[in-house]
């Protein structure tokens, strides 16, 4: 049986990468940014519109409006009506299911864990971290400032909430919403990624 993996992140908490480290452990794919092109391909949208809207909350009415002029790809009637961030959210949850039936892996972000809640093999999980840890992240990553890296933080963070809350019907980066919580600013990126390894090897043979 798959073993699928979805992490929900803080912005700034390595969740990708430590999302990456556990797929290199367990010898499977990760998914962040390549689940747009498998979106893309599948939907008929182009790939730059899937990343505009990708993990973003919905955009203004008249965007959306506009947009909707145009039809790409599906021609149901109810589906051309609906707005552009909608279909560009239903190409991704469709593509996550597909990934997710076809084999095992982990999927950073983009709702997965709510895309996958009726699956029995999945292990979801939310990892975060304190403020000065992501700070000096992002500080790093992207050669900011701490004022510029920690407001970054909190846009992106924004952003991701009310996209999750939005499109799922759970509570972004509560505890009941995922399987287990992890401050990764306690354990490393390192730490954080084998106390997960450690935690699904754990979830698979109980379930095997």
């Amino acid at each position: 049986m798959n073993t699928v993996v979805t992490i929900g992140r803080q912005f700034g908490s390595g969740g990708r990468e430590i999302g990456e480290k556990v797929a290199e452990y367990f010898g499977i794919k990760c998914y962040d940014k390549e689940l747009l092109s498998r979106a893309a391909k599948e939907s008929g949208f182009c790939e730059e519109m899937l990343e505009n809207h990708d993990e973003r909350p919905t955009s203004s009415f008249l965007y959306n409006l506009v947009m909707d002029t145009y039809s790409f790809g599906y021609n149901a009637s109810h589906f051309v009506e609906m707005p552009i961030s909608h279909k560009v959210f239903l190409a991704q949850f469709d593509a996550i299911k597909k990934i997710a039936h076809e084999e095992s892996c982990v999927i950073v972000g983009r709702c997965a864990d709510y895309a996958l809640s009726d699956m029995k093999n999945c292990v979801h999980l939310f990892i975060y971290s304190d403020e000065e840890s992501k700070t000096k992240r992002i500080m790093k990553k992207y050669e900011l400032d701490a004022a510029k890296a920690k407001d970054m933080c909190i846009k992106k963070d924004k952003q991701r909430q009310s996209y999750y809350n939005y499109y799922s019907s759970k509570k972004w980066g509560r505890a009941d919403s995922y399987d287990l919580c992890i401050n990764s600013g306690v354990l490393g990126v390192e730490g954080t990624a084998k106390l997960i390894i450690q935690y699904i090897e754990d979830f698979e043979s109980k379930n095997n």
